[in-house]
């Protein structure tokens, strides 16, 4: 087979095969990022980045117990500190606008 076509129709056969890959990865992804638990998670981990201007103090807001065994709470905690910590620390660890930014869905 002429080596320029190989690597077109690899991508033809694969490709479809990917996409359908990240298509289930997106639909649990979204399910997740709507529960309740997820929810709760984030909101904790947004709040543990300004809870306090002293970078000593331990403001962390954090269920143990949830972190430890709930997925889409860990899950949510962090990626909500990782959003909300980069908002802070651009906008000088205050939030504009009095509210934590929407969870992605």
């Amino acid at each position: 087979m002429n080596r320029s076509l190989t690597t077109p129709l690899l991508l033809l056969v694969l490709l479809p095969l990917l996409g359908g890959c990240a298509l289930f990865e997106s639909k649990a992804t979204r399910a997740m990022r709507a529960s309740p638990d997820y929810q709760a998670g984030y909101g904790d981990g947004c709040a543990s980045t300004n809870a306090s201007a002293n970078p000593r103090a331990d403001t962390q807001l954090r269920d143990r117990d949830a972190y430890a065994g709930n997925p889409a709470y860990r899950r949510g905690w962090n990626e909500g500190y990782g959003a909300c910590r980069g908002r802070a620390q651009t906008q000088s660890n205050t939030l504009i606008g009095g509210g934590l930014p929407a969870p992605p869905r």
